[in-house]
């Protein structure tokens, strides 16, 4: 994992019956009004790096809260400013945000994180690395060879975590992941290695 100042860590969220986070990146200094719309609504937006400038974050902001890291391509003096690993908690699962999976330091995660949000290929990814929830939501940005162009919610219910991908543009409805529980009932992914703190 990266060194250098502390991670941000945004307070926990009040718990509900149901909190929707909508998951983001890759945008390079494109919004698009399909990812507006999609994000209305969301409790919390993350979005995992690549960004292309502060309006970009500015006008998620309009929508909810922000968690935001600094991809590579985040150079200017705006980006640098940015964590380059960021937390938040949600309903006590607890959420890594950090643009390219590859930096992650997974023993360490496994132990301070249930879910990790990534970005930077561009491809959309939800698997669980032994007992780690890890997710793309792919790029909804400016489109790169084939890849589609997406985004992603992370749906929280009483600590029950489930994936729903959202592709923009309307072509193919959302594809959804099987709910994941703390007890592991039959037919979900594995719970996480460590039960989120209380």
């Amino acid at each position: 994992m990266p060194h250098g100042k502390a991670e941000p860590h945004a307070p926990p969220f009040p718990r509900q019956r149901q909190t929707r986070v909508g998951l983001i990146s890759d945008t390079h200094g494109l919004l698009r009004p399909e990812a507006l719309a999609a994000l209305e609504g969301c409790a919390r937006i993350v979005h995992a790096g690549d960004i292309g400038g502060s309006r970009i974050v500015a006008s998620l902001e309009a929508i909810a809260p922000v968690t935001a890291v600094r991809g590579n391509n985040d150079t200017d003096a705006w980006g640098r400013k940015l964590p380059s690993v960021a937390r938040l908690e949600v309903q006590g699962v607890r959420v890594l945000v950090i643009h390219d999976i590859a930096e992650l330091d997974f023993e360490h995660a496994r132990a301070t994180a249930d879910v990790v949000v990534c970005g930077h290929s561009h491809k959309p990814r939800v698997v669980d690395e032994e007992g780690l929830l890890v997710v793309n939501p792919g790029s909804a940005g400016p489109r790169r060879f084939t890849l589609p162009i997406q985004l992603a919610y992370l749906h929280v219910d009483g600590g029950g975590v489930r994936v729903e991908m959202v592709p923009l543009g309307g072509a193919t409805p959302p594809s959804r992941t099987p709910a994941r529980t703390r007890a592991g009932r039959p037919g979900s992914a594995p719970p996480p290695s460590r039960p989120p703190r209380r």
